[in-house]
């Protein structure tokens, strides 16, 4: 009974396929790294845009919906929200590839127990369990998979791998990589790069994981021993010892364990730094203040899923973990 037009659901589905082109190499991991503070979504609009050039304005609704600037609001919830399309989708996709069976949501059932209500996704009563196992899952896929030790070890020896590379072209040094991802390691470059010079655009198309992987395979070989260990480390698996703490580490246990390095490696204080580190993550499967996931009653009232689930400690689910 909710009236969508035939153009109103391309434009979503243009807007859910697109809304994540602008991620780089390695997806979140390089994000911040190879670009300072320019955040992925913010290239997909620019993405967005040059294509609606391109397709003389057939993308210009889709672009409304994937800001959230159009007047049905609940398309932009399929989009970008608690419950959207995309986390239904990497869920369903990422525990199969992995193996990890708690990851496994009932999409199919959840997709046939939205509605809306006021201009706004809600799921009707009973589906709400199918809506607990999705937030479940979510939190265990985050522990399991997306925030597992040895995944956020290789991710953070990455993003040190490229700092090194940045630092030393800075200073005079040539290394060898892609011409896409050489531009990068050589220039500083912001988001309205990005709007003013196709040639960004176009370099930033060219870069995806095989760019980065190609590069640490030639800098192996380089004379700089700390981006050579890094890049050894990686490619050869030989991966640093990760510890997690639900406090952080002590400036003193962190000044030992670089000396440490320091002796071991035969570096210097500034070069230990890359080979010894912290940083933090965390990580709250429902956050009951932001963009909530409602539910419908029988008596057609609307409740947040942490007023009416039985099953789910919200307390816990919606706390973030650090």
């Amino acid at each position: 009974g909710v009236k969508i037009t035939e153009q109103e659901e391309l434009a979503s589905e243009i807007a859910v396929l697109l809304h994540d082109i602008g991620h780089g190499p390695f997806s979140h991991t390089l994000e911040h790294c190879l670009i300072a503070g320019v955040h992925h979504e913010d290239i997909s609009k620019i993405y967005m845009k040059k294509l609606n050039g391109h397709f003389k304005g057939k993308l210009s609704l889709a672009i409304e919906i994937f800001e959230g600037t159009y007047k049905k609001k609940f398309l932009h919830q399929l989009v970008s929200s608690q419950l959207d399309v995309d986390r239904l989708d990497y869920l369903t996709r990422d525990s199969f590839f992995t193996g990890v069976n708690e990851g496994t949501i009932s999409y199919e059932r959840i997709i046939e127990m939205l509605h809306v209500r006021d201009g706004e996704l809600v799921v009707e009563q009973k589906g709400i369990y199918s809506i607990e196992s999705f937030i479940i899952a979510r939190r265990l896929m985050y522990w399991q998979v997306y925030l597992h030790k040895t995944v956020l070890c290789v991710e953070q020896m990455m993003v040190k791998a490229i700092e090194r590379a940045k630092y030393l072209i800075a200073k005079g040094e040539k290394l060898d990589a892609s011409p896409a991802l050489s531009y990068f390691l050589h220039n500083k470059v912001h988001l309205k790069d990005f709007e003013k010079d196709a040639k960004v655009l176009n370099y930033y198309s060219q870069l995806d994981d095989v760019d980065i992987f190609a590069a640490f395979k030639y800098w192996q070989h380089c004379n700089d021993k700390v981006l050579r260990t890094l890049c050894e480390a990686i490619l050869d698996r030989k991966l640093f010892k990760i510890e997690i703490s639900k406090k952080a580490f002590s400036y003193h246990k962190i000044k030992e364990l670089n000396k440490n390095a320091m002796k071991k490696f035969k570096v210097n204080e500034e070069e230990a730094g890359y080979l010894v580190f912290s940083d933090s993550t965390s990580n709250h499967a429902y956050n009951p203040t932001e963009n909530n996931i409602n539910i419908i009653t029988g008596k057609h009232e609307v409740s947040d899923i942490a007023q009416v689930s039985d099953q789910l400690n919200i307390s816990v689910l919606s706390s973030v973990v650090t």
